[in-house]
């Protein structure tokens, strides 16, 4: 069945490709188009208009409203969920950029908004949530009537380092020039008590880059941080044995029956009673997780099939670890995501579109991948985290 509506679109549309894209999918999905009004703007400052006369099918319209083409004013439609985790027919799918119904003759603003879920209707507001969380009789958003998305637009910063797509991802683009733009943009968001937080793996304790991530802890760079049970576990063996899976931090070489030590480690931390009390009975005494609890810093550690142990403060249950970063995701003005894939993508996925993302590993194929999976925003830099941070750390003392 195909339909006919007018669309529009504001904004920087040409330069920020919106307008481009647009014509493609019309194209590309065999709908059709003319368009009845074009205002381009004449200065860096000015922003442009169309209106587009569109045919096609539902599912177009559908895409056109996640590049953020503005549909016709309409009463959001809603059904009911039919039982616990099962969604109605035709439910609306979100996006990671900022969305409004139109809601009893009012836009709304969709409250907690992340990528892959759904719009729950609760007491006359709009709010986000994954599949897991829909109850027997809540009432979702379905189609696409009555919804705009705000498509994130290229920066007209010359210098901003986060402009939407603008950042290709190459081991041959300079560093030393992003150094410096993130440093500056971190000190403005400790600077406004904002929120920035790290996710970062077990590579991170091997190669020495947890050094410099306890120095931005204490010095109030890091408001919350995401691990694996790995790392957190190596974290723990390099303070008590100076070692990380056995192997010496200092000469590299794996030690004679070293394996045992990350063992060791997990155990005194459960004879302690969990990380908290480690630190506060003096048994930890240094690392990123003691500079975390001396800090008061929340850190989200979540748990895998590999986990040895695992400590007790994994959450095992990865539904609950997710949930878990969610209470932090909503306040992140910054997340910082460093040579971590799996935590990496995940917690892309949980992040708005506003939030300025980092993604930092010696493999293109990491950053690339959570540009990918949706992470548009996301300045990538292929190097190897342990030569970038502590070139950021000293960036950021000067």
């Amino acid at each position: 069945m195909k339909i006919k509506e007018e669309i529009q679109l504001r904004g920087h549309i040409i330069d920020s490709l919106i307008l481009p894209r647009v014509l493609d999918t019309i194209m590309n999905m065999q709908g059709d188009f003319e368009i009845l009004e074009l205002d381009v703007g004449k200065t860096k400052v000015d922003k442009s208009f169309c209106r587009i006369l569109v045919e096609g099918s539902l599912e177009l319209f559908d895409e056109l409203e996640g590049l953020g083409a503005l549909l016709p004013r309409k009463e959001v439609k809603t059904a009911v969920a039919p039982g616990d985790r099962i969604l109605p027919d035709g439910f609306y799918g979100t996006t990671h950029h900022p969305t409004h119904i139109f809601l009893k003759g009012d836009w709304k603003q969709v409250r907690d908004l992340e990528m892959d879920c759904v719009i729950v209707i609760e007491e006359g507001e709009a709010v986000c949530k994954r599949q897991g969380l829909v109850k027997e009789g809540d009432r979702l958003v379905v189609g696409f009537e009555g919804i705009k998305v705000e498509a994130p637009q290229r920066s007209r910063e010359a210098q901003d380092i986060f402009g939407f797509m603008s950042s290709e991802v190459s081991p041959e683009k300079p560093i030393a020039p992003y150094i410096k733009g993130l440093a500056e943009e971190m000190q403005t968001i400790r600077d406004k008590e904002g929120f920035i937080i790290f996710v970062v793996g077990t590579a991170m304790a091997h190669t020495g880059a947890d050094e410099a991530l306890a120095e931005f802890i204490k010095e109030g760079y890091v408001q919350a941080l995401f691990i694996g049970n790995g790392f957190a576990v190596m974290d723990i063996e390099k303070q008590l044995f100076g070692t990380t899976l056995g192997m010496d931090k200092k000469t590299g070489k794996v030690l004679r029956r070293g394996y045992k030590s990350h063992l060791i480690a997990i155990n005194e931390i459960w004879k302690a009673g969990n990380i908290k009390k480690a630190v506060d009975s003096g048994i930890l005494k240094s690392g990123v997780m003691h500079a975390c609890v001396k800090k008061n810093i929340p850190f989200v550690i979540g748990g895998s099939l590999r986990d040895d142990g695992p400590l007790p403060d994994t959450i095992t249950d990865v539904m609950a670890a997710q949930d878990e970063m969610r209470k932090y995701v909503r306040d992140a003005d910054m997340c910082i995501i460093c040579a971590s894939m799996l935590h990496g993508i995940a917690v892309g996925n949980m992040l708005p579109s506003k939030v300025k993302t980092v993604a930092i590993d010696i493999n293109p194929y990491v950053v690339t991948r959570l540009q990918d999976r949706g992470t548009t925003q996301a300045l990538g830099l292929v190097t190897d985290p342990a030569v970038l941070l502590p070139q950021l750390l000293t960036e950021l003392r000067k």
